[in-house]
């Protein structure tokens, strides 16, 4: 999915004036301060959130070890062992869902799960697709949430959806029916008792106004949401995202919000270059997921893009969503242990 980088002076002017803020600690047990940029540290106890056993990572770390790769499997197990969200895919999202929702709740855990089927989704880019229509996608989420039933879970509801209509990537003819069912969306899945949703709002090297969102993203119902959410499939520091998300906050009336962690260790690829976001180079694992952020409007770091998937089609990568190890293990291995 396509992820909008500003010019490298913005970058520079953004990381001058959001970076003077509080200092990075490591994740901690109760809200005494914000946790470390970088990853690798064991999760918070008490994590609530579910860990797939069957993820591209726990199958490749097991084929690591079949091939007498230890290293590489030890290596692996920081994504392995670590709660990803689930992304369904395709025109029936109920087996994965209800696969993920039984082996949460046999846990007593929470799934998390990413609703990405938005029509016209990513302007026709790496992640083109969605439902073909307004009614294609009402019934989609409509199972989506049926699935899920009572049981515990996070919905990261349309990555990108809004933020392309503030930045004119979405045509202007598809703008009314995209907010319309968006907030269809919000209402039919809080329906639920136990799902909590947050409604994209892109990242703060993308709009860097948090003002341009405001009047969207209510208009895309987020007052009825549980809060909206920052960051993913992207790569800026957690402090710069805070800034960010406790700005757009503010705007909205005190809402909360989550933060993708799962590649942002060391941050956005330097210099601003073209494609920054479409699997640079060089990044490292995030924060592990946990509630505890030390931080009351954060409600949430989870890893929502799953590390080792690609951007898409770009610095040699797969296609967009496919599981790419090599990616994965230089993320794992650049984290901290």
């Amino acid at each position: 999915m396509s992820r909008r980088t500003v010019t490298a002076a913005a970058l520079v002017l953004v990381a001058t004036l959001l970076l003077t803020g509080c200092g990075e600690g490591e994740p901690t047990e109760g809200p005494v301060g914000p946790p470390s940029t970088r990853g690798g540290e064991a999760p918070a106890p008490g994590s609530p959130f579910w860990v797939d056993p069957e993820s591209d990572a726990a199958r490749q770390v097991r084929q690591y070890e079949a091939q007498g790769r230890t290293e590489d499997a030890r290596i692996l197990r920081r994504i392995a062992e670590r709660p990803v969200a689930d992304w369904p895919a395709g025109d029936d999202p109920v087996p994965e869902i209800t696969r993920a929702v039984r082996g949460a709740s046999a846990a007593d855990r929470t799934a998390v799960f990413v609703a990405y089927n938005i029509p016209h989704r990513d302007c026709g880019a790496y992640s083109a697709g969605g439902a073909h229509d307004g009614r294609a996608y009402r019934e989609w989420v409509d199972a989506f949430a049926t699935a899920i039933g009572d049981a515990s879970a996070v919905v990261v509801l349309e990555p990108d959806a809004v933020p392309h209509v503030v930045d004119g990537c979405t045509p202007s003819q598809y703008h009314g029916e995209r907010y319309e069912l968006l907030a269809g969306a919000v209402a039919r899945l809080k329906r639920q008792p136990r799902t909590r949703v947050y409604l994209d709002a892109g990242n703060p090297a993308w709009i860097d106004d948090p003002g341009k969102l405001v009047e969207p993203l209510r208009r895309a119902g987020v007052a009825h949401a549980d809060g909206f959410s920052l960051n993913v499939s992207n790569f800026q520091r957690d402090d710069v995202v805070r800034h960010f998300g406790a700005t757009l906050s503010g705007l909205l009336g005190g809402a909360h919000f989550t933060v993708d962690t799962s590649r942002n260790g060391d941050g956005p690829l330097p210099g601003g270059r073209a494609d920054a976001w479409c699997n640079p180079p060089g990044r490292a694992l995030g924060v592990p997921p946990t509630d505890r952020t030390g931080d009351p409007l954060v409600d949430a770091y989870l890893w929502i893009k799953r590390p080792g998937d690609s951007d898409g089609q770009c610095r040699g990568g797969p296609a967009a969503g496919t599981w790419w190890p090599d990616y994965a293990l230089g993320l794992a291995r650049r984290a901290r242990s």
